[in-house]
């Protein structure tokens, strides 16, 4: 009696082991800024006997939340408000245990994911956790809790730099552009002018820096990162402009540093073209060295027309002064 006990027993435990399904192992997907693409969080069944979808069902759960199911029988999807784009891999291959998720990036929140599969009377589940490199980007939802997901594009130190040297540039400008309009004679038409430019680069850059900020490689980050470094060339010529307004003939150091505005601007447009497709970037020095070459233009540009231009003004005669003379000599000449 007692043997007879013990083979019902382990009968019983080798039905409870084929009645278990099986999964491939996956323990966990690792995704970073560089990803752009939907998510796919696996999840494959071994040991499947009937292969027909009529009898199967799958749920998909977060932190032990459904947000998405299927059922077989009556071919129909349940999904979360909150995953929208949720949707098995392969609806053709459900049959054959493969009941893999796809996500799209925005919805796929970090955590563990667990994904329970029936077929017939037997039953299983797997977990799969979905891990983002760095999370320095958060949201709460409503029935979720408070989520941190996505990489920057660009290292913490160079988005720190980008932002700092254009807003730089545009601050330098605005000073350039406040102590040529006290100290020196300037129309009214040149003054719209240059208002109009300033604001158009400082909007670019406050706009850029906003929709650059945000973690993730996506057409904004890529956007807002050409509207900090394209406008940037305007500084170039209202430079010249402002040293117009100054030097009635441009003295030789204003053209040089005309020159190397323009180089350093040509430098950031070569970083950006070689950072913008790719990720992660590679030549982000590049760029910023390029801006910095445009900070430091006007800062020496600033300091050239608070003292040297000033001194210049003071030094010059009036021009009615010269014109007077040179006009009763001609007079003289006439008699």
């Amino acid at each position: 009696m007692w043997a007879l006990g013990v083979w019902w027993v382990l009968l019983g435990t080798l039905g409870t082991g084929f009645a278990q399904l099986q999964f491939q192992k996956v323990d966990s997907v690792i995704v970073d800024s560089c990803n752009t693409s939907d998510i796919i969080l696996p999840c494959v069944v071994t040991n499947l006997k009937e292969n027909n979808e009529k009898s199967m069902f799958v749920k998909w759960k977060i932190h032990g939340r459904d947000f998405f199911s299927y059922d077989g029988y009556e071919k129909k999807f349940n999904r979360n408000s909150t995953f929208q784009s949720a949707n098995l891999l392969n609806l053709e291959k459900f049959r054959f245990g493969i009941a893999s998720l796809k996500l799209s990036k925005k919805e796929a929140l970090p955590g563990n994911y667990t994904c329970e599969v029936v077929e017939s009377h037997r039953e299983g589940d797997t977990i799969v956790e979905l891990i983002y490199t760095s999370g320095n980007s958060c949201r709460t939802e409503p029935t979720f809790p408070k989520v941190c997901q996505g990489t920057s594009w660009f290292e913490s130190l160079e988005n720190f730099f980008i932002i700092a040297t254009i807003i730089l540039a545009a601050v330098l400008f605005w000073l350039q552009f406040g102590i040529v309009v006290l100290k020196f004679d300037t129309t009214l038409q040149k003054k719209i002018g240059l208002s109009a430019a300033g604001i158009i680069v400082t909007f670019a850059a406050v706009i850029g820096s906003i929709i650059f900020m945000p973690a993730g490689y996506t057409a904004s980050n890529q956007a807002g990162l050409g509207l900090i470094v394209i406008p940037a060339g305007i500084l170039v010529p209202l430079l010249y402009f402002l040293f117009r307004s100054v030097f009635e003939k441009q003295p030789l150091f204003a053209v040089i540093l005309l020159a190397l505005k323009t180089l350093g601007y040509l430098i950031a447009v070569t970083g950006f073209a070689l950072c913008v497709s790719a990720c992660p970037p590679k030549h982000g020095s590049v760029m910023i060295a390029g801006l910095a070459i445009i900070d430091f233009v006007a800062a020496v540009g600033l300091i050239y027309i608070s003292i040297i231009g000033s001194s210049f003004k003071d030094h010059q005669p009036p021009r009615k002064a010269v014109e007077e003379p040179l006009n009763d000599a001609k007079g003289v000449m006439l008699e």
